[in-house]
Parts: structure tokens; C-alpha cells; sequence
């Protein structure tokens, strides 16, 4: 039993092997996200998800220091289905947000990880390991993020 939790527990630390669109149309490996061997985050969000657009908010007002301080990369992935698909740049656009989306509209990627609700946020250390997970979004809550990523820059 416990080697099978071993097992259970590695399989699990690496991304799923997925193939996405981003939101200009190029389709990329989710296995294959990386950030130069610096950690990066990955927040599931959809449109009419109210608390998800307001995390990508507020970590959009700090983004560009999080950036300078420790090259953290975001990657936005939209769990909007194909109705509805093309209402993801628009709203990318309003907001301003800098981060690459990517487009999960069948929710492979959501489902592949075990992900029941949004928002829901995961920090991936340089070498591609799953290394924090949060479910929901509470005011303030970015900050956890930032300092999940200092943790890993040391």
C-alpha cells in the first residue's frame, strides 16, 4: 500500500500531457509549459466566473513587480466552453491582462487534473513539478501566491 502511494503521489507531480489552444490558435503541450527554469503559475478561470476575474485583477495590478522581482510567469487557463470561447479575448482585452491564456473549452486539462471548482490555482516550481494548490479566491489572497513563489526562488 505504500508503495502505491508513493506512485500515487509522483504521478501526480508532473502536468498532464494535454493539447490546448492558446488564444491566438497555437496549440500547446501542457506538459511542455515551462518558464526558463523559474517557477510559473497556472489559474483556471472562466468569464462568468466573477471570483476568478477578480484574482486575475488583483494579481494584474501586481504582476509586473512579481516579474521583475522573480520572473514568475502566468498562464490563464479558460475552462469557457466552445459557445462561449470567443468571449475570452474580449475579456482578456478589457481587463488589460498580460498573462498567456490558453483555451480549455472540453475542460481536458481542468479534468486531467483532478480540478473540481474555480477558481483554482497551482504553482509549478522550475522543474516542472506541482508544488501548491488552491481552490477559491479571497481578497488578499495573490499574496500567498508571490510569497509560494519567493519560497521557491531561495
Amino acid at each position: 500500500m505504500t508503495l502505491l502511494m508513493a506512485f500515487v503521489t509522483t504521478a501526480f507531480a508532473q502536468l498532464p500531457n494535454v493539447s490546448l489552444k492558446d488564444i491566438n490558435g497555437n496549440t500547446v503541450n501542457t506538459a511542455e509549459l515551462k518558464n526558463d527554469g523559474k517557477p510559473f503559475i497556472i489559474d483556471f478561470f472562466a468569464t462568468w466566473c466573477k471570483p476568478c476575474n477578480r484574482e486575475l485583477d488583483a494579481i494584474a495590478e501586481v504582476y509586473d513587480e512579481w516579474r521583475e522581482e522573480t520572473g514568475v510567469k502566468i498562464f490563464a487557463v479558460s475552462i469557457d466552453v466552445a459557445q462561449n470561447i470567443n468571449k475570452v479575448k474580449p475579456l482578456v482585452d478589457n481587463h488589460g491582462w498580460e498573462y498567456d491564456v490558453l483555451l480549455d473549452p472540453n475542460s481536458d486539462f481542468k479534468r486531467a487534473l483532478g480540478i473540481q471548482m474555480i477558481p483554482y490555482v497551482l504553482i509549478v516550481d522550475g522543474k516542472g513539478n506541482i508544488v501548491y494548490k488552491h481552490n477559491g479566491y479571497t481578497d488578499g489572497a495573490e499574496q500567498e501566491l508571490i510569497d509560494k513563489v519567493r519560497e521557491l526562488m531561495k
